[in-house]
């Protein structure tokens, strides 16, 4: 893929490092609600207060170095994905990225959300290459114009052309037909501990 390139009306690029603050308040923005983030970060306060921090380590410390991130021109939103085979946090990483779970959610909550991770983890597909979509997520003020479908596109296309799978956890039941019209489809659903439902999804490779 080019540096940039039009899909759509949508101009896609690679995100880089210097793009992390701008996305990581959109995507504060469009997760603000999430079932899976309020479980995570019941208090609003907190939430408020630590979900730009949250998205940046997310953007900064996991996906970013794996150099699947794509997001428009303005950072209106981001498309963060794991190339095969690099999905999952190695402990290493989860170790030091301790003191900024704290931060994230408290001493109290931590080994919930810790819990949550692993129950994800385990209903991970690890039998088959795929591409990864850990986070896909607009800006509200920027939602319904096509944003979101353009983001995930050159990895799609990319699964496509090397006939790769695809995988996502939807946690938003609403999404799944969003999901659906790019080739993806309900596998099952996972209950995270003492929070909410999400709908792990899987794509096979379209022909071309």
């Amino acid at each position: 893929m080019s540096e940039a390139a039009h899909r759509g009306t949508v101009e896609v690029r690679k995100a880089t490092d210097a793009d992390t603050p701008r996305i990581a308040e959109a995507l504060h923005r469009a997760f603000y609600d999430d079932p899976v983030i309020t479980w995570m970060v019941p208090d609003e306060k907190r939430r408020t207060r630590t979900g730009p921090f949250g998205f940046a380590t997310w953007l900064q410390r996991i996906y970013l170095p794996k150099g699947e991130v794509y997001t428009d021109a303005e950072c209106t939103g981001a498309a963060l994905w794991a190339p095969p085979g690099k999905w999952r946090i190695p402990v290493g990483l989860q170790l030091r990225l301790t003191p900024r779970f704290l931060r994230l959610f408290g001493l109290r909550r931590t080994p919930l959300i810790v819990r949550g991770l692993t129950v994800l983890d385990k209903s991970h597909p690890d039998d088959r290459p795929h591409y990864y979509l850990g986070i896909l997520g607009t800006d509200p003020a920027h939602q319904g114009k096509g944003v979101g479908s353009a983001l995930m596109q050159p990895v799609l296309e990319r699964c496509d052309a090397d006939g790769v799978g695809a995988y996502l956890e939807s946690s938003k039941e609403s999404n799944v037909p969003f999901y659906r019209r790019h080739g993806f489809e309900v596998t099952g659903e996972v209950h995270l501990p003492d929070g909410p439902p999400l709908w792990p999804m899987w794509r096979d490779p379209q022909p071309r």
